[in-house]
């Protein structure tokens, strides 16, 4: 029997794992409020995470595998809780309508739940103390996974970047600047190793190899955003600086993704240099 997989909140990151397992024969569902987009490998169900009531469309029989990688659409406090912690709350209570207890669940969360800004190394054992509404929302979310009753991982990537997420490219065309001193490190995962990484775990659960509660998803090299910034310029042939004074952002630290490759994980982009590149170059896995 090849396994089922239902994606919750199957946008880019999740139509992209709906492609890479279902070339592999895995059975997939993709729920969204617009099903329209979806890849047509995708088995689509309309839903909202807003209601209480199981969607019409939802699988009947049994379900292997539940990935919830949901987006919030509205950026504030009131958005994150109900996106993260209610939507997640719903989607438990579907399942139990269902009488579905998946074989693992993976809740697809951000490393903003760490406070570390001192250019740090962080793995998946360091202190998620992060005190914004999104890191405290997400980490209560985490937790609500974590104490569902099934078998869960929280999945930690850091900066999705990759075809229509382009929001630093454009930075640069604008002339953006940063601080080079003391360093700002960036994380950064391209979209398609993002859904690689999830795509991994859950064929290493389905082979009987043992996950731990929390990976990151990360590229091999987190980097100084003055040095990213500085290639892109080369890159893109940028010149011009902007007149404004120089971005500070507030984070800074740098994410191992150490544990994520023990299980044999391996990034298609390993740097932000192969990821930007393909970019620039039009092309997408």
């Amino acid at each position: 029997m090849t396994p089922s997989l239902m994606i919750v909140g199957c946008g880019d990151v999740g139509s992209r794992l709906g492609r890479q397992l279902s070339a592999q024969g895995w059975t997939v569902h993709g729920l969204r409020r617009d099903v329209s987009a979806l890849p047509a490998t995708l088995l689509p169900v309309a839903a909202d995470l807003g209601a209480e009531r199981c969607p019409a469309a939802w699988p009947q029989g049994e379900l292997d595998y539940l990935v919830f990688s949901a987006a919030a659409s509205q950026h504030d406090e009131a958005g994150y809780r109900a996106t993260y912690v209610e939507g997640l709350r719903h989607c438990l209570g579907w399942l139990a309508q269902r009488g579905q207890r998946p074989k693992r669940l993976l809740f697809v969360s951000s490393s903003g739940v760490y406070a570390q800004q001192q250019g740090e190394w962080i793995d998946e054992t360091s202190p998620a103390e992060a005190q914004s509404y999104s890191g405290r929302i997400m980490r209560e979310a985490e937790r609500l996974a974590l104490a569902s009753g099934i078998p869960a991982s929280v999945v930690r990537l850091t900066g999705i970047y990759g075809p229509g997420r382009e929001w630093l490219l454009n930075q640069v065309r604008q002339g953006y600047r940063v601080a080079s001193e003391p360093p700002l490190y960036g994380n950064r995962i391209h979209a398609e190793d993002a859904a690689g990484l999830l795509a991994c775990l859950l064929q290493a659960d389905a082979a009987g190899q043992t996950l731990e509660d929390c990976y990151l998803g990360v590229d091999d090299e987190p980097a100084p955003l003055a040095e990213v910034v500085a290639w892109l310029r080369q890159r893109l042939g940028v010149e011009h600086w902007s007149e404004q004074q120089s971005v500070r952002r507030a984070g800074s630290k740098r994410c191992s993704n150490a544990r994520a490759r023990a299980l044999g994980w391996v990034p298609r982009y390993p740097s932000y240099r192969e990821g930007y590149a393909a970019i620039l170059a039009g092309q997408d896995a």
